[in-house]
C-alpha cells in the first residue's frame, strides 16, 4: 500500500488567525518501505516570519521572499500525494494548515479520513512515555544527529522511520521469503543451486538395559519423592 508521510514548518500555530505554511516535506513510502521518492518545497507566506516561529525552523523572511507561493505549487504537490494516506506526527496540525492552504487557493481540502497521527499511535502503543519525533527516535534507535532545526523533509525522513517501527517494524524475513520465490524458474529449478541434504538414519531412542539400572539406582537415592505422596493416597 503507497502512503505519504509528511511534515510542515509554518509561520506559527492558527491558520485561522493568518499563519501560513513556509514548507512541506512528503516522503513515499510502499508496504512500510521507502521507495526514495519525495517531495519538497518552500513557500513565500507573503508576511512576515515572526521570531519565535524562525527560532524553530530557521527560515527567515529574507530567505522565504523569493519563494514560490503555495498557489503556484498546489498543482505538483497533488498530483505527488494523490489518493493516498497521509502520515503525520500531531497529523491534526499539519491537515488543518494543509486543508486551508488548499482551499485559499480553490482546491478541495483533502479529506480526514486519509489522515494518520503517529502521535496518537505512539500514545496508544507507549502510554505514559514521551511522544515528541525526537524521543521516539531515541526509543526506537533512529539516527536525528543530523537535526539541529526542524526541517520539513528531514522531519518527514524521521517520522517513515518511526512510523514503521509504531506499525510493526521491518519483516525482513519475509522479504527474504519473497526474493527466494522470485528466484524459481520453470522446471521447478533456482537461481542458487542448494547442495543435496544427505539423509540421516534414525537415532536409537529406547533406554538400554545399562540406562535402565543406573536410573533404578538414582531413584533408590531420592528422599521423600513427590509422587509417593500420590501412590500413598490412592
Amino acid at each position: 500500500m503507497r502512503e505519504i508521510v509528511f511534515d510542515t514548518e509554518t509561520t506559527g500555530l492558527s491558520p485561522a488567525g493568518g499563519d501560513r505554511i513556509v514548507e512541506i516535506g512528503c516522503v513515499e513510502i510502499f508496504n512500510r518501505v521507502e521507495t526514495g521518492r519525495h517531495y519538497h518545497c518552500y513557500f513565500n507566506p507573503e508576511r512576515e516570519m515572526p521570531g519565535e516561529a524562525e527560532a524553530v525552523h530557521g527560515l527567515s523572511t529574507i530567505f522565504l521572499s523569493d519563494k514560490p507561493l503555495f498557489s503556484h505549487k498546489a498543482i505538483e504537490l497533488i498530483e505527488f500525494i494523490g489518493e493516498s494516506p497521509l502520515v503525520a506526527h500531531n497529523a491534526s496540525f499539519d491537515f488543518g494548515f494543509l486543508n486551508h492552504e488548499l482551499e485559499r487557493c480553490g482546491h478541495p481540502p483533502v479529506c480526514l479520513t486519509r489522515m494518520r497521527d503517529t502521535l496518537a499511535l505512539a500514545r496508544t502503543k507507549h502510554p505514559g512515555a514521551k511522544h515528541s519525533l525526537d524521543a521516539l527516535c531515541v526509543r526506537f534507535g533512529i539516527d536525528r544527529s543530523h537535526r539541529v532545526k526542524h526541517g520539513a523533509l528531514l522531519d518527514a525522513q524521521l517520522l517513515a522511520q518511526v512510523y514503521v517501527e509504531l506499525t510493526g517494524g521491518r519483516q525482513i524475513g519475509l522479504g527474504l521469503v519473497a526474493e527466494s520465490a522470485a528466484l524459481t524458474v520453470a522446471g521447478g529449478e533456482t537461481g542458487l543451486a542448494a547442495a543435496p541434504r544427505p539423509r540421516l538414519e534414525p537415532r536409537p531412542h529406547c533406554a538400554t538395559a545399562a540406562e535402565l539400572e543406573r536410573h533404578r539406582g538414582f531413584v533408590a537415592q531420592l528422599t521423600k519423592p513427590l509422587w509417593e505422596r500420590f501412590a500413598s493416597a490412592s
